[in-house]
């Protein structure tokens, strides 16, 4: 029953490292779902762990910024997504340099860590859009530690790029 559940419904993930920074920090535990993408495409500014492109025994985690068709750009540390500046407060501080307009392909998505400056994400070579037969599901629930049990909700800011 437990491999089912890990296989097909959930499972546990470690943070390892600071690129989501300040919303995950490295040894958080989460659990991940596997099963809503079976039903419906990401949403942008949701949390996902997927296994890395160059090395499909990596599993990275990084926020969705951009799905099939969006057009996704950096400019002076500002994201923009189909041309709207998207207002990113649950970051520490803006991303340096600038990454020209990239279309997301179909069947991907563009994704960034929280901690610009610091992730390894879609703005490099090895990583790209990642492909969502590499996506694994989405992060839930932060259970460990214990004082920061958290349910993972969208940032506000995303409300209305989701609606389009």
């Amino acid at each position: 029953m437990a491999l089912f559940i890990m296989a097909f419904v959930a499972r546990a993930f470690t943070v390892d490292g600071p690129s989501m920074l300040p919303t995950l920090h490295s040894g958080e535990k989460l659990l991940i779902d596997k099963v809503t993408y079976r039903f419906r495409p990401p949403e942008r500014g949701e949390v996902v762990v997927f296994r890395y492109p160059a090395n499909p025994r990596e599993h990275f985690i990084k926020r969705v910024i951009g799905i099939p068709g969006d057009v996704v750009s950096l400019q002076a540390g500002d994201v923009y997504i189909n041309g709207e500046l998207l207002e990113e407060d649950y970051l520490s501080e803006k991303a340096r340099g600038d990454v020209p307009s990239v279309k997301v392909p179909p069947d991907t998505v563009f994704v960034l860590g929280d901690n610009r400056n610091n992730s390894h994400d879609s703005r490099s070579r090895l990583v790209g859009c990642v492909p969502m037969k590499l996506v694994e599901g989405r992060a839930v629930w932060r259970y460990w530690p214990l004082t920061s049990i958290h349910i993972m909700e969208l940032p506000p800011t995303f409300a209305k790029f989701n609606r389009q």
